[in-house]
């Protein structure tokens, strides 16, 4: 009989595996939508042929497996989505400096991991990855008629994008053991990982406020997996449910779905379609730059000797006014687990922009007006920013609330702070 635990593991339980972390139960509600607001979305993996019958397995026995899985080798294909109800492309091309920034452009860095795996934050897109322990790792965007691959070999990273024939390099340093893995060059905050990665996030969630069972099982990439159900006990969370699908055998995750509670299609899905847990060929991993393409060295990038470089080494002087949110103005946390609610008091007081005053421009004040709705109360009044995951209400004093919630639970605290 196929395992359909629906007793829920306790917060004690699922924090033995994945640590007592205090902040987590605000960070995961918002770090699951983080993940998801810059990311990802899967479209069904395989086709399923009937689930499998696997003996009866607990909520925490599954969270202990995949804690204990040391998978370190394998290759495969995933796909992934994002669907946010939110025009991604059409707010980079508004708001990001120097317009599109497509490949190829000058000074855009095609190959920069930092450009190019952004790309994945909307749309649908397949990945190969393998990976041979911590030294060695491959990802690669497919394209129709082109690929950009991120390569971890040893003391090297590498990226090419054959579309624009440029390559990026860095020197990855060594860790305390002497090896490169520990401070190898990370992908961006944000950027989509695997299915492992994304559970991991979901699984810092459990505690209190979470409710996690054994959901059935199901076939994903030809292999057979139990499925892992987290939700929100609370009301007021603009998450539905997150859903794991885990190896049998080994506790590997292979496929991740989260859902909005408002329903529709999946705003996160990321399963694979092939997997292979045989140790890949080392040729896998070697890179040689192609004879003629543009190869960019990251202290290039980092030291502002390039277009974009420059713009990096004055982007730290742009984000200290943000650090002023969170000093001068303050920061707090209102409520806790998935209904938490992020509240950042600007210490100038201002809110957005008035329309036709020139402060930003007309394509983005045209997004924001379309993307807002006008809200009162309590605090006065301001504009609500929606997506499917995360929302946040700007007051016209400057007052930020954010969080992964309904618009009114983002006014209900707007309200109850201004008591």
């Amino acid at each position: 009989m196929a395992p359909n635990d629906s007793a829920e593991t306790t917060g004690e339980a699922a924090d033995t595996v994945v640590g007592r972390r205090k902040t987590a139960r605000y960070i995961v509600p918002v770090a699951v939508a983080g993940v998801a607001a810059a990311t990802i979305g899967l479209v069904p993996a395989l086709a399923n042929s009937g689930d499998p019958d696997l003996p009866k397995i607990s909520a925490q026995e599954l969270i202990e497996k995949i804690a204990a899985s040391d998978e370190e080798q394998l290759s495969g294909t995933f796909k992934i989505s994002t669907d946010l109800g939110l025009p991604l492309d059409g707010l980079a091309g508004s708001l990001v400096p120097g317009g599109e920034g497509r490949a190829g452009d000058k000074g855009a860095g095609a190959a920069a991991p930092q450009d190019k795996l952004m790309e994945l934050t909307s749309g649908t897109h397949t990945l190969r990855v393998a990976a041979d322990g911590p030294e060695r790792q491959k990802l690669s965007i497919l394209g129709d008629a082109s690929e950009y691959s991120l390569i971890h070999n040893q003391g090297e990273v590498w990226a090419y994008d054959s579309e624009s024939d440029e390559v990026y390099h860095a020197e990855a340093p060594e860790g305390r053991d002497g090896g490169h893995a520990e401070k190898a060059p990370k992908a961006p905050e944000g950027a989509p990982a695997t299915p492992k990665d994304f559970a991991e996030q979901a699984l810092a969630a459990a505690g209190e406020t979470t409710s996690v069972t054994v959901d059935g099982t199901a076939q994903v990439a030809g292999r057979d997996a139990y499925q892992l159900l987290i939700k929100p006990k609370q009301s007021g969370s603009t998450i539905g449910s997150v859903r794991i699908a885990v190896d049998a055998e080994n506790g590997v995750p292979l496929k991740f779905t989260l859902s909005a509670a408002s329903g529709g299609k999946a705003v996160v899905d990321a399963g694979f379609t092939k997997v292979d847990f045989a140790k890949p060929a080392a040729s896998t991993f070697a890179f040689t730059p192609p004879e003629g393409a543009k190869v960019t060295e990251a202290d290039e990038l980092e030291t502002g000797k390039d277009e974009r470089g420059a713009m990096q080494k004055a982007l730290p002087g742009q984000l200290a006014e943000l650090d002023g949110l969170a000093g001068e103005g303050g920061f707090n946390v209102i409520g806790e687990g998935w209904t938490s609610i992020a509240e950042i008091k600007s210490p100038g007081g201002k809110g957005l922009p008035e329309a036709g005053s020139g402060d930003i421009p007309a394509e983005a004040q045209g997004f924001l007006d379309a993307l807002g709705d006008k809200v009162t109360g309590k605090f006065g009044s301001g504009t609500v920013f929606k997506t499917r995951l995360v929302n946040a209400l700007l007051t016209d004093d400057g007052s930020v609330y954010v969080g992964a919630v309904t618009k009114d639970a983002l006014v209900r605290a707007a309200d109850a702070a201004a008591k």
